[in-house]
């Protein structure tokens, strides 16, 4: 155990302190406020004040963790050998920053609360972003600083007998659309039909006459090769099924269809599932509650997980609205437009709600890269799309940390502009794998 000496002991100290030394470092800590008591400690310790008491392990604090509420800091970026970092700590402090309240700021998405100008679709974007605008976003800083704070610990204190935590990958798929042409009502499909005819897609035509008269198989009806690659390599693999009715941005089969509810119902026997709440659900917490009571009438069990739509939400309140669902796991945090980290760390965390100044019980899981970033907005090959998988794999390789990335299995089908990302998605589960 590690005891941490502070003249005040915060939500956000508890909050942050245990995310790094805890769930990151896995050394158990303690607090107190009484010198005595750090004094007498025999094991490793820290202060975390403004000045030290005397010769032992001391990082000087910036005023962040004893703050309540948000205030637009002033930020300057300086380095820790060659790794950026902020909140400068001066030449008294052990490490020359404040890496608690730095990491603090960054996976609390503290930013996030301050006003910035949202996309089309009411979401955050990374331009707005400290770590996109400084280099660091596809970097996970939080998870190397800690690994250079263990360091610098180990050589202070070289009888403790530290533990290690496990590389883990873990490969996301969303379902937006279960099938390209099949199991689509009557109006949809004629007026598929249309639209095709309107625009001269004539490949697009024929495939969906071959599909509806069962000449060929759906391209994207690709689950079974989806499971079978999980098996074979013994990969985690959790399915996020959007549920909701249709709207323009919610184009999936009608979940009344029983091959569609069939279809997820064979996925929970083999799979996890979770819950892909549709577009309008960010500001519908009625909508989101119907959603998920109809998954969990699906699955017959407990819906736990869920990643919206389209990546929208908004902080606190999209959160709040899953908290109260009893919902424990979400898997939103990242950015459409651009892979990395968007709360700069590869670990999973416990979202600190800056409103209410407590930890929540909503477990946030970051994911590195999507498929539509890679193809759609940064316009990559499966090739070079390839290079940039593992440039971030070998990031959270390097901090043992948890490899999270989002495919649909639209782009496993090898369908139009999808063509030969089905070869990369088992590349990527290789390099993710090795």
């Amino acid at each position: 155990m590690i005891l941490v000496y502070t003249h005040k002991i915060t939500p956000r100290i508890r909050y942050i302190f245990k995310h790094i030394l805890t769930r990151t470092l896995l050394i158990p800590v303690s607090f107190t406020t009484k010198i005595e008591e750090f004094v007498a400690h025999n094991g490793p310790k820290i202060t975390y004040t403004k000045s030290p008491l005397g010769n032992e392990f001391f990082i000087k604090s910036n005023a962040l963790l004893f703050e309540q509420g948000v205030n637009d800091l002033e930020i300057n970026i300086q380095k820790w050998e060659e790794v950026p970092c902020f909140f400068g700590a001066g030449s008294k402090s052990a490490i020359p920053f404040d890496l608690f309240a730095a990491s603090f700021y960054l996976i609390s998405r503290y930013e996030e609360y301050l006003p910035h100008v949202k996309d089309v679709h009411g979401r955050y974007t990374a331009p707005e972003s400290l770590a996109y605008n400084n280099g660091f976003l596809e970097k996970p800083v939080v998870d190397i600083w800690a690994y250079k704070l263990l360091a610098v610990l180990k050589k202070k204190f070289p009888d403790y007998k530290y533990l290690e935590r496990s590389y883990e990958y873990v490969s996301t798929i969303d379902i937006d659309n279960a099938f390209a042409y099949k199991h689509k009502n009557f109006i949809r499909s004629v007026g598929g039909f249309v639209t095709d005819l309107f625009k001269l897609r004539l490949f697009n035509i024929w495939n969906r006459l071959t599909v509806i008269l069962k000449i060929t198989k759906d391209p994207f009806d690709n689950f079974q090769e989806i499971l079978s690659i999980k098996k074979a390599k013994d990969i985690k693999t959790i399915f996020f099924s959007s549920i909701g009715d249709y709207t323009t941005f919610d184009t999936n089969v009608s979940p009344a269809k029983n091959k569609y509810r069939l279809l997820i119902k064979n996925l929970a026997d083999y799979a996890i599932v979770g819950l892909h709440p549709s577009y309008f659900t960010m500001k519908d917490a009625v909508m989101l509650k119907k959603e998920k009571e109809r998954l969990e009438n699906i699955t017959n069990a407990p819906v736990i997980r869920s990643r919206q739509h389209y990546l929208r939400f908004n902080l606190p309140e999209t959160y709040q609205q899953l908290i109260d669902l009893e919902i424990e796991e979400d898997h939103s945090m990242g950015y459409a437009s651009t892979v990395g980290f968007r709360a700069s760390t590869c670990t999973p965390f416990y979202f600190y709600d800056l409103d209410f100044e407590i930890q929540t019980p909503l477990k946030v899981f970051p994911f590195a890269l999507m498929d539509t970033t890679l193809n759609d907005y940064m316009k990559l090959t499966p090739k070079q799309s390839l290079g940039k998988i593992r440039d971030l794999r070998n990031e959270v390789k390097a901090v043992n940390g948890t490899f999270i990335t989002l495919f649909h299995n639209e782009s496993l089908s090898n369908h139009l502009r999808w063509k030969g990302w089905k070869r990369l998605y088992e590349s990527m589960i290789k390099i993710a794998i090795s």
